[in-house]
């Protein structure tokens, strides 16, 4: 959004308009806009209360009933981190004794309103205008959030009395293509994380897809999920990495709002303490483990938990002769879990057979370490019948195989 199309919706009139909308609804957006138009309201006004109702609309599984009252840009919104997370962020500063909080790259504000929500001051400052001006919009309502147009890493720490620091570098071009390379973030990675020799207590928001090589030594890596979808990483620097540094997943299951927390679990791994699972033949149940638990490379101490070993020394999946033991109240599952009904070697013509004769006509097809496409595979397969199937197709000790499943309740 530019500043000018800013200042318009921020005039009285515009701020009226926008939240007067009725909520968005992608079919009947064409006639709105012909109806705003006929009734005299600005076009350019207009449509930028349109494109803000449509990411509102949008954002709300990100922050729930907080984004009723912010501004979005298409960017911003992919890049802020849900409510359910930005609060765990919170608690982390909260429970090491920060009081003062640096948002070095607040983009629109979604972490330094959960940072203010607990009390805590902060500082947010983006280097672009028009996003620093959204996020004092988005932060009106907390006396203890300033924001600042500047760069972050010119900022005097000292003299700002921040004894926290917090960083989302941009990890997107201008033209939306993902950047994989930490030295190519804005700001560079490097250059955040030489912050913490002047304050400890530093947060920074990676790209789940991060490499273990390379990572800092002194650092906590978390990868998070929510409700079994890999959202994010988190490097935590001192008082804020209070278990050490290694690497951890944290599972989160959000109640029916998606905003807030049911359940959760986290799994460490230590530095150097690299496990070695059993492997063994499929037994009578198959589990996944939580993607962030395999971000992490924390399958071993997954399975050990589980009671279970690798179908295969390559391959993240978990077998046992019997029911791993369900999760504590409160806690949320490590792995997604299957009652194993058959097994046999992949092929083509054996498996096309075997669904013919149960009358399959629907499947589900998980895959790991294979190259079976199964958009290909369904094609191929010619189903016809009622019932319904899930299929694995994976390695089990080196060989392709097809697992035949049935989900266990969650």
């Amino acid at each position: 959004m530019d500043v000018a199309s800013l200042t318009k919706l921020l005039s009285p009139e515009g701020w009226a308009l926008l939240n007067a909308l009725p909520p968005y609804d992608e079919s009947r957006a064409m006639a709105l806009a012909t109806r705003l138009r006929s009734e005299g309201v600005d076009p350019d006004l207009a449509a930028a209360a349109l494109t803000q109702s449509r990411l509102r609309a949008k954002a709300a599984a990100k922050l729930g009933p907080f984004a009723e009252g912010m501004l979005f840009t298409p960017h911003g919104l992919e890049q802020a981190t849900r409510l359910v997370v930005a609060a765990v962020h919170a608690r982390r500063y909260l429970s090491a004794g920060v009081g003062k909080v640096a948002d070095l790259t607040c983009g629109l504000g979604a972490d330094a309103l959960a940072f203010a929500g607990v009390g805590l001051d902060v500082l947010a400052v983006d280097v672009d205008e028009a996003t620093a001006a959204l996020a004092t919009v988005n932060l009106r309502a907390f006396p203890e959030a300033e924001v600042r147009h500047t760069d972050g890493l010119t900022l005097d720490l000292v003299a700002e009395g921040v004894d926290g620091l917090y960083a989302d570098p941009a990890r997107r071009t201008r033209g939306g293509k993902r950047v994989f390379d930490p030295a190519a973030y804005a700001p560079p990675l490097d250059a955040v994380w030489a912050l913490r020799d002047q304050v400890p207590a530093l947060g920074i928001k990676v790209g789940p897809g991060i490499p273990h090589q390379g990572l800092p030594a002194d650092a906590e890596t978390q990868w998070v999920s929510v409700d079994g979808d890999v959202v994010e990483a988190g490097l935590w620097f001192g008082p804020l990495a209070p278990e050490g540094p290694g690497r951890s997943a944290l599972l989160l299951q959000t109640q029916d709002d998606g905003h807030q927390a049911a359940s959760s679990r986290v799994l460490h791994g230590r530095p150097g303490d690299d496990q070695v699972p059993d492997v063994g033949p499929v037994g009578s149940y198959l589990y996944e483990p939580d993607g962030a638990v395999i971000r992490a490379g924390l399958v071993a101490p997954a399975a050990a938990e589980l009671g279970g070993r690798l179908v295969d020394r390559t391959i993240a999946y978990v077998t046992t002769d019997s029911p791993a033991p369900a999760p504590p109240s409160g806690t949320a599952p490590l792995a997604t879990g299957y009652r194993v009904l058959d097994v046999m070697p992949f092929g083509l013509k054996k498996l096309k057979a075997y669904l013919r004769e149960r009358d399959v006509g629907r499947v589900t097809i998980k895959k790991r370490g294979t190259a079976v496409t199964p958009e290909q595979l369904r094609a191929q397969l010619s189903l016809r019948g009622d019932a319904e199937a899930t299929l694995v197709l994976t390695r089990v000790a080196g060989r392709q195989h097809v697992l035949v499943v049935d989900p266990l309740p969650r």
